[in-house]
């Protein structure tokens, strides 16, 4: 009889598990809030959120957390998309100050940590595009991605 002989290890399948969650937690996923607008405006975003499309700038669609129909993110780090924020303060509704991207006004932000966020304008709902400092050399290519979405889903006017 043989006292070394080897035995197939077997770990229950909650080890398993465990191990899985372990490795896939600090992978560089995103986060982000997640807004809380009306009803009306929620039904808007569901809607965006059925037509966003699969790549931008040539970035897989990879959701932040919380899971949610009303923010979308390509990419790692990830383009950010939330739909249903708030006005920003420093934009005028009367008057879209910033770009416009095939159609789709929007205002333009630098933030302190060099991304760059742009918000919708004269539009139903606002919709909030974060472009990390990393995927800044490529401009607003995300933007060209994005605004057939927005004019299909939101419509223009004032939120």
């Amino acid at each position: 009889m043989n006292l070394f002989r080897h035995r197939p290890i077997v770990l229950p399948p909650l080890a398993l598990l465990l191990a899985a969650v372990g490795c896939s937690s600090a992978d560089g996923d995103a986060s982000t809030a997640v807004p809380s607008p009306s009803a009306t405006v929620t039904e808007l975003c569901r809607n965006l959120d059925e037509a966003l499309p699969s790549t931008v700038d040539d970035l897989g669609r990879r959701d932040p957390s919380p899971a949610s129909t009303l923010t979308a993110g390509w990419g790692n780090p990830a383009i950010i998309l939330r739909c249903g924020v708030e006005r920003p303060a420093k934009m005028s509704d009367q008057e879209a100050d910033g770009v416009e991207v095939n159609g789709v006004g929007w205002l333009l932000e630098k933030q302190e940590d060099g991304s760059f966020r742009f918000t919708t304008a004269l539009r139903k709902a606002y919709v909030e595009v974060t472009i990390p400092e990393e995927r800044a050399a490529d401009g607003m290519a995300p933007l060209v991605d994005l605004a057939s979405a927005v004019k299909k889903t939101i419509p223009e006017g004032i939120a």
